[in-house]
């Protein structure tokens, strides 16, 4: 009979505890999604009796997340899009180019992610009012991209810096431009990290709540976690319409996750390694 260390046993034993912990509230949360509100507050822990759909219909119709799910989508792909296309080409450009001020240019992009949104909400708020973007979804656009570019950049220069520069010297005596050498050398070998920032980029802007609530007011312009935010009222709260709306809003990014799981583990450890 095979004899297992102790301590894989127990780093397995915390590993399984781990996954209880976070999967858990997601599957209570899919389990009352079901139920009425009576039966929440009667059996909250229980399986539902008597299943109903009806928590999702009315969710998708009363809460609009349909118009919602869409404007959430138009705006994490366009970010996700722009932050992978600008973010490559600056990571790139300090990676591999060699010039003057490249770690301080990438010194200027990382002090991006210690900024917290909350100290520049207000300033974005006034200026993006008087130009019209207040209540426009290219003003959540523009800085869900802007604190998305730190990130990108940090994980790409790493990519970068880790590739052989044997390939990118050969390039070079081939006859190749700076631009062929980002587009067909650089970039190809450098997709799994591409991955990693698009999925990272589009999971927080898919969940962010506080700038969509602050910059947009009309109904018709509202992502998805401002719509979510409508089922919490004041002095009453619908929770079993509010689940299933939380559902409907999670099964997205956990499609999009489980269909990109490898390549975010592959890339995590690719990028974590030079030379």
């Amino acid at each position: 009979m095979r004899k297992f260390p102790v301590a894989k046993i127990f780093i397995y034993i915390f590993l399984i505890l781990m996954a209880v912990l976070y999967l858990a509230p997601l599957l209570w949360v899919f389990s009352v999604s079901f139920k009425t509100n009576a039966e929440i507050f009667k059996t909250p822990f229980a399986l539902p009796k008597a299943p109903t759909f009806d928590n999702f219909s009315f969710a998708w119709t009363a809460g609009k997340l349909g118009i919602a799910t869409l404007n959430s989508f138009i705006v994490c792909v366009i970010t996700l899009i722009l932050s992978m296309i600008v973010g490559s080409m600056a990571a790139f450009a300090i990676a591999r180019m060699r010039w003057k001020f490249s770690k301080l240019a990438l010194t200027y992009f990382l002090t991006g992610m210690m900024i917290p949104v909350h100290c520049v909400m207000i300033p974005l708020f006034t200026r993006f009012a008087k130009i019209g973007l207040s209540n426009n979804l290219i003003g959540l656009v523009l800085p869900y991209l802007t604190f998305a570019l730190p990130v990108t950049i940090f994980i790409m220069v790493g990519f970068f810096e880790s590739m052989p520069g044997e390939l990118i010297e050969s390039a070079c005596i081939d006859g190749a431009t700076i631009s062929g050498i980002f587009f067909k050398v650089c970039l190809p070998l450098g997709k799994t990290g591409l991955f990693v920032t698009g999925l990272m980029t589009f999971i927080a802007n898919w969940n962010e709540l506080l700038l969509a609530m602050v910059f947009i007011s009309d109904e018709s312009k509202k992502t998805l976690p401002v719509s979510l935010s409508k089922f919490v009222g004041p002095y009453n709260t619908n929770y079993s319409q509010m689940f299933a709306a939380i559902i409907i809003a999670i099964i997205p990014t956990i499609i999009v996750y489980c269909a990109f799981s490898n390549q975010i583990v592959d890339g995590l450890t690719a990028g974590a390694v030079k030379g």
